[in-house]
C-alpha cells in the first residue's frame, strides 16, 4: 500500500472509531433518559425495527443467554416498554412487541437527531457520494458481523462475567473450565 493509501486508511480508521464512540455516547444518553441499560435499549431498537419477534431471536441478536433475555424482558415489561403474548400458531412460543407508549417516548428522543442529521448530510453530499457511503457502511457491517460471530465462538479466558451483555459463545464451566 502506498504512503498516501496508508494515510487515508489511518484517517478512515480514526474516523470510524470516532463515529463509533459518538454512537456509543448517544446510545448511553438515550438509555439514561429512558431509564434503561444499554442492552435494554438495544432490545428496544430491535423491536422498533421489526415490530414483533420471539425471545430466541433476541437472544441470538443480542448475544445473551435465554435466561438473561427472560430477565431483560421481565424488566422491560414491568417498566411498560414491551408486551409478551402467545404466538398465534405455536403455543410453545411467545411474541414480544414494543408498546405504543415506549415507541412514542423513544422516537421523541431520537427524531430530532434523525431529522437534523438527515438534513445536514443531504445538504453536504451528493446522491452519488451517499451511495458510496451507504455501500461502505453496508460492507463494513458485514465484516463486523463476521468478527462478532468469530468472537462469540471464542471461549473467554476465565469465568463468565456477570451483568451487562453476555456472550452466546462457548462458556467455561467449573473451576477448571471443563464440562
Amino acid at each position: 500500500m502506498s504512503s498516501e493509501g496508508e494515510e487515508v486508511g489511518a484517517r478512515l480508521g480514526r474516523a470510524v472509531q470516532g463515529y463509533q464512540s459518538a454512537v456509543d455516547d448517544y446510545d448511553r444518553e438515550t438509555a439514561r433518559l429512558l431509564g434503561v441499560n444499554e442492552t435494554d435499549l438495544r432490545c428496544l431498537e430491535i423491536l422498533l425495527a421489526v415490530e414483533e419477534t420471539v425471545p430466541s431471536a433476541l437472544s441470538a441478536q443480542l448475544g445473551l443467554t435465554t435466561g438473561s433475555v427472560t430477565t431483560m424482558l421481565d424488566r422491560l415489561e414491568k417498566a411498560g416498554y414491551l408486551t409478551r403474548s402467545p404466538h398465534p400458531t405455536d403455543r410453545r412460543r411467545t411474541l414480544v412487541r414494543v408498546t405504543p407508549d415506549a415507541a412514542q417516548r423513544t422516537y421523541a428522543l431520537i427524531a430530532p437527531f434523525i431529522e437534523d442529521s438527515t438534513r445536514q448530510v443531504m445538504e453536504r453530499y451528493t446522491a452519488e457520494q451517499l451511495e458510496l457511503v451507504a455501500d461502505f457502511l453496508t460492507f463494513s457491517q458485514g465484516i463486523q458481523q463476521q468478527h462478532v460471530q468469530r468472537l462469540r465462538e471464542t471461549t473467554a479466558p476465565g469465568p463468565a462475567r456477570s451483568g451487562g451483555r453476555q456472550s452466546s459463545g462457548p462458556r467455561r464451566t467449573g473451576a477448571a473450565g471443563s464440562g
